[in-house]
């Protein structure tokens, strides 16, 4: 068995693979993480490794606790990936992002790829059919938007998400749960648009914490999986295992 770890800059997920299998789903913060991760190896004696990529700060007594129960695999921008990474500064790109690309080139093969991951910020990455990392775009997520209309205010109050189908806001509450949502809606599927003008064969893949809420709005046919770098983190490890 495989544990498989994204520590993300809110919380941290895990994810227990049997094979290929996703066997159960972890969310944690970082003060419960030593004391859930202990109880996942108590419950999973049978995994043997783990791996993890993060883009946040992990805990040493996590690491710790980590280390002492499985061998750890760290990603990080040594490692071997099945892709040709262009970008211009490729030791600024996201592990995120690198492991999101190796993800979608190992699942998704001879296909021109746009992952787009929305979180925090929302990330676009493109990789072509030759296995090509090309680069895409960074713009903030659906809670920064939210708190960026409330920082930078005076008298903008601060909203969470809302499910409201408004695009006439009524109120100013409803203007702004529109200009957000909506706002992002339109920038995701005029992403999609430009990509499909430019690469006829290409295959879009929706994840991050925001996909389920985001998938039901596009137009735009996409694969929306919200645990696709976890499921990316397998593929990974296999394939570093196999290319060692």
């Amino acid at each position: 068995m495989l544990l498989t770890i994204d520590v993300g800059n809110s919380r941290i997920k895990a994810a227990v693979f049997e094979e290929d299998t996703l066997v159960e789903l972890f969310i944690m913060g970082e003060n419960d993480a030593v004391l859930i991760f202990s109880e996942i190896f108590i419950k999973y004696p049978k995994i043997k490794s783990a791996i993890f990529s993060s883009v946040g700060k992990l805990d040493a007594e996590v690491l710790d606790t980590l280390q002492k129960h499985v061998e750890l695999q760290i990603i990080n921008h040594t490692i071997k990936l099945p892709f040709t990474n262009n970008y211009t500064t490729p030791k600024t790109l996201g592990i995120d992002r690198m492991v999101l690309a190796a993800g979608a080139t190992l699942k998704y093969p001879k296909k021109n790829r746009l992952v787009i991951d929305v979180g925090t910020c929302v990330t676009y990455d493109f990789i072509d059919q030759e296995n090509n990392y090309l680069g895409g775009a960074i713009s903030p997520g659906i809670a920064l938007r939210y708190k960026s209309l409330n920082d930078y205010t005076q008298n903008l109050p601060l909203l969470e998400l809302n499910s409201t189908e408004t695009f006439i806001g009524n109120s100013t509450e409803n203007s702004i749960h529109s200009g957000v949502i909506n706002g992002l809606t339109y920038e995701i599927e005029g992403f999609i648009s430009q990509y499909f003008h430019k690469y006829q064969d290409l295959t879009v893949i929706l994840t991050g914490g925001d996909a389920e809420f985001l998938a039901k709005r596009l137009k735009s046919t996409i694969f929306a999986n919200s645990n696709f770098l976890l499921e990316s983190l397998r593929l990974l490890s296999t394939y570093i295992n196999q290319n060692d």
